[in-house]
């Protein structure tokens, strides 16, 4: 082969390499469908403020910390699914990274686990974790979600939730997946009404976005 045909052939392969970095995220993934009881596992029990027909399941593209595409699921209220798809479409477009989306039937209904893993999840028929009477939790009615537990944890008596989100303590230092005043999570939800829950003075739960601000 000629030098003159030899780089001819590598200018092409250097396009095509090129065009393949540079190619187009896969489109976003938004479809809704309904839940049962049995679906829900331990994350729902009689008695519970909402029941399956008011839940809806929703499968969002998400961007990973591998920088890749993927589809999770989150389980929510029926009112706020609107809601919820502006705002993982906005992440998505923005390439803000999640860790992990499943619903949290997967993890047995433990809030604990599902933190634990860097769960981002919604509803959860639970009570809300305070020190105060107890009261359903805003997961409870399927209008909450909370993100990237790991990285955004939880501050109550005196104890950070999940542990490994100790490691985030320092607010001052941003990493990626954070909730931070004004940053891209925050501006996300904050466009549908959402309420964020690291405003809270006392115990800061800075993985907690909400319909209804509890």
């Amino acid at each position: 082969m000629s030098r003159a045909l030899l780089l001819a052939a590598l200018l092409a392969a250097a396009a095509v390499f090129a065009s393949l970095a540079f190619a187009a995220p896969a489109p976003f993934v938004g479809t809704v469908s309904p839940v049962s009881a049995a679906s829900l596992g331990a994350s729902y029990r009689a008695g519970c403020p909402v029941g399956p027909a008011q839940l809806r399941l929703l499968h969002v593209s998400y961007v990973g910390y591998d920088g890749a595409s993927h589809v999770g699921g989150i389980v929510v209220n029926e009112t706020v699914v609107r809601d919820v798809l502006t705002v993982f479409k906005t992440l998505y477009a923005e390439r803000f990274p999640i860790r992990k989306m499943e619903p949290i039937a997967a993890f047995h209904g433990s809030d604990g686990a599902s933190m634990a893993a860097d769960n981002t999840s919604g509803f959860n028929c639970r009570y809300a974790v305070t020190t105060g009477p107890k009261a359903w939790s805003a997961h409870a009615y399927g209008e909450a979600i909370d993100v990237n537990p790991v990285e955004n944890p939880y501050y109550e008596a005196g104890h950070w939730l999940p542990p490994a989100g100790a490691a985030y303590s320092d607010r001052s230092r941003f990493r990626p997946g954070m909730a931070v005043p004004n940053g891209q999570l925050n501006r996300a939800f904050a466009s549908v009404g959402w309420l964020w829950g690291g405003r809270w003075t006392g115990s800061p739960d800075y993985q907690h976005f909400s319909k209804t601000g509890g």
